[in-house]
């Protein structure tokens, strides 16, 4: 018998038996090892995507673990193999994919929401969504490689170049992986976090992070830039603050890039889009190049992926690692582990 997570109404899951079946033709079977909670799944777990999700409904798509099973015309993969999985399955014929865009499909099948996900100890996925892990990289780290990939297409969105100052609003895990990201690039990074304990972890990161209730945000801005104002500012807090911090802080012709998801319409200072001439982009999602690009950036430890996860748990305790992660506080990635023998561990 085999388990799996399943988000069944509001603050509900469970962990139940889960169907199996031998992968068809052009599909894989795979034994997630770990998978991450993201804010994504914290969002369905509390009811706001049950329009969306069709219950009950098997969660997770950021993971890592090895094929197990390949179907009829599969070639490149065998049993054994390392990989984790870009959840994405596109129509190819809408506008979008048209365009060249299938990351944002119009009919977009995001894989761990729109159909089941990697929360279960056998999953069946399309090969096409595989992405190769190189043996050496560790898959507690390797679970990592997705949000990572989000940091990756998030930062190539606001075209940050070496040299821009740049303001991450929201030291969450993808606001610490786009400020490694936006550093890597070369660019000089601040992060504004409220939570002392993630703060903390941005600054042994080598990073410096203002509490913007104990900092004037603005002044330091002021100050670090010689009143210029920074070149880039992303919003990933998804609060209606962290949305005046971001637009805030940028200089004449700098980028606001939005990565939260705002579940509501929030007011924005347009007079200071007018007046700076500053541009808003969206990023939504990631393509191959940036998934290749962010199993390169945890390999060689340029993300340092082991120190963003606080916890791993066994897979029967995932309902509650998600209420742990609700309070924010003292957590930032909590993995859960499929396997057989899976314990749980503090790290």
């Amino acid at each position: 018998m085999t388990l799996a997570v399943r988000y069944t109404a509001a603050r509900t899951l469970d962990t139940a038996p889960a169907e199996t079946h031998c992968p068809g033709p052009g599909e894989v079977e795979l034994a997630p090892v770990y998978v991450g909670i993201c804010g994504t799944d914290l969002h369905i777990f509390h009811g706001d995507m049950d329009a969306r999700v069709r219950m009950p409904a098997v969660l997770g798509h950021e993971m890592s673990g090895r094929v197990l099973r390949v179907g009829a015309g599969v070639e490149g993969w065998a049993p054994g193999d390392a990989v984790t999985v870009m959840p994405l399955r596109w129509d190819d014929s809408c506008p979008a994919c048209r365009a060249g865009h299938q990351h944002i499909c119009r009919h977009l099948d995001f894989i761990g929401i729109d159909s089941p996900g990697a929360m279960q100890q056998r999953w069946i996925v399309p090969a096409s969504t595989l992405i190769r892990l190189p043996e050496t990289l560790a898959l507690d780290r390797a679970a990592l490689v997705e949000p990572t990939a989000v940091a990756v297409h998030d930062v190539g969105r606001a075209a940050v170049r070496q040299g821009e100052r740049v303001v991450v609003v929201g030291g969450g895990p993808v606001g610490v992986l786009i400020a490694l990201v936006a550093r890597a690039t070369g660019a000089d990074v601040r992060v504004v976090e409220p939570s002392a304990h993630r703060k903390l972890l941005a600054e042994e990161l080598g990073l410096t992070a203002w509490n913007p209730a104990d900092d004037d945000v603005a002044a330091l801005v002021v100050e670090w830039t010689g009143d210029a104002g920074a070149d880039v500012a992303f919003e990933v807090s998804g609060a209606a603050g962290g949305v005046d911090t971001a637009v805030e802080v940028l200089g004449v012709r700098g980028r606001l890039c939005l990565v939260a998801i705002h579940p509501r319409p929030r007011e924005v200072n347009l007079h200071r889009f007018f007046w700076r001439e500053l541009t808003l982009v969206g990023a939504r999602l990631y393509d191959r190049s940036d998934f290749e690009k962010a199993v390169g950036l945890v390999a060689d430890g340029t993300i340092p992926a082991e120190r963003l996860i606080s916890k791993i748990v066994p897979l029967t305790q995932a309902p509650t690692a998600f209420e742990a992660l609700e309070g924010g506080g003292d957590v930032m990635k909590i993995l859960v582990d499929c396997t057989d023998d899976a314990q749980g561990a503090a790290v």
